[in-house]
């Protein structure tokens, strides 16, 4: 199982949790309502700590970059992903009334709610709530880029890696176990079949959305090089399925950096803006997330509301500069979010999770491409900057 991919054993989960639900005794299927009890407030005590631990040193970080460059980038980046999630937003909306016909309102169960409960409860609360540690994180990330204090953002980071392994040595490996147990409670519910059907139409609707994206990052890209952006699409292609392989957009930097360089892009525009990219720029991921936590919603009756979304995808947008750089970690950095604006409980944040997981190669090749078109845009924003500075030069001379 160890050398399978995330996606593999998620999954092998499912169809385990499925077929486990037809066969398995209540006392089975119990053990892992107890399992998904445990695991579920883990999670909700992790949560803070993820926001803390992400979200501050990403701050941090970012404010110490090389000037205009980086100004530049970031607002870029911040525009993209925004413009992503309201893109998935508004088809979601529109699409759902139809793709998801008759699927408002149906509850996704809880297992806590369900006929067969936990054997026992564990509560673990957290440090703090949620919108405490976003708020803490603000300040003190904000602080670390004022102040530049080296103290605060070292420590900042290694709480980072400490968390980065707990989430990628504790909550990775245990998904897939926590996964199949909310299947088996839905299979014995029989809401199995329903929920499925929900996943497939969202994951087919997550992927069109993915490719329109792409589509018009390059376009605005080619538009500005004055280059045809179906072209440097292909040229990009390597990046793309190196990614789906992966599932990382760090490990995927190379060949990126490879493509980037091809399309013609500056030696220091493609050395700066790639590896930047590849931890703040994901808009596949904002895609997902967004259409997934929108689905939840919907299925759940609850209104998707402009006053509800778009405050979500401009949080959003902060948060996935965040983003753990694991398998997941895109949903990882935004279960905050789907708690404390959303209203989303263990069992919801477990279906997104599962959702999210299931496309996750997708979104981060999704993430990848994109980088190429950033670098482009950044490309050509830096030659019109330095035609400038030439031509005052020689209005000067």
């Amino acid at each position: 199982m160890k050398k399978l991919g995330l996606f593999p054993r998620i999954v092998i989960a499912i169809l385990l949790g499925i077929g486990a639900g037809f066969i398995m005794p209540d006392w089975f299927i119990r053990i892992f309502a107890t399992f998904n009890h445990i695991f579920g407030q883990f999670l909700s005590f992790l949560i803070p700590l993820i926001i803390l631990g992400f979200i501050i040193p990403g701050i941090g970080e970012l404010g110490r970059g090389a000037g205009k460059l980086l100004g530049i980038t970031a607002l870029i980046v911040y525009v993209s992903t925004v413009l992503s999630g309201i893109l998935a937003y508004v088809v979601s909306k529109t699409s759902f009334p139809w793709l998801l016909s008759g699927a408002s309102g149906l509850r996704a169960n809880n297992p806590e709610e369900m006929l067969l409960k936990s054997f026992f409860k564990l509560d673990m609360p957290p440090a703090f709530d949620i919108m405490t540690a976003l708020l803490l994180s603000f300040v003190i990330g904000v602080g670390i880029t004022i102040l530049k204090t080296n103290v605060l953002l070292t420590a900042s980071l290694e709480f980072k890696e400490i968390i980065g392994k707990v989430i990628h040595t504790i909550l990775i490996p245990m998904l897939p176990f926590h996964i199949a147990g909310i299947f088996m409670n839905m299979t014995q519910a029989g809401e199995v079949a329903f929920i499925l059907q929900v996943f497939l139409k969202v994951f087919i609707m997550i992927l069109i959305l993915h490719f329109v994206v792409i589509i018009g990052q390059y376009t605005i890209a080619g538009i500005l090089n004055k280059r045809n952006p179906i072209s440097m699409l292909r040229t990009m292609l390597p990046a793309y399925f190196t990614a789906l392989g992966t599932q990382s957009s760090a490990a995927t930097i190379p060949v990126t950096m490879s493509q980037v360089k091809k399309l013609g892009t500056d030696e220091e525009v493609s050395n700066f803006v790639v590896p930047l990219c590849a931890t703040i720029h994901i808009t596949g991921s904002t895609v997902t997330i967004t259409s997934v936590a929108s689905a939840i919603m919907y299925i759940n009756g609850a209104s998707l509301s402009v006053s509800t979304m778009l405050p979500f995808i401009f949080m959003l947008g902060i948060s996935m500069i965040a983003a753990p750089s694991v398998p997941g970690g895109g949903v990882m950095a935004a279960v905050g979010l789907f708690q404390s604006m959303l209203g989303f409980n263990e069992a919801m944040i477990s279906l997104a999770i599962a959702l999210y997981i299931a496309q996750d190669s997708f979104g981060t090749a999704a993430n990848v491409t994109g980088d190429g078109a950033i670098a482009q845009i950044i490309h050509s924003f830096k030659q019109r900057l330095r035609l400038n500075e030439n031509t005052k030069e020689q209005t000067m001379e």
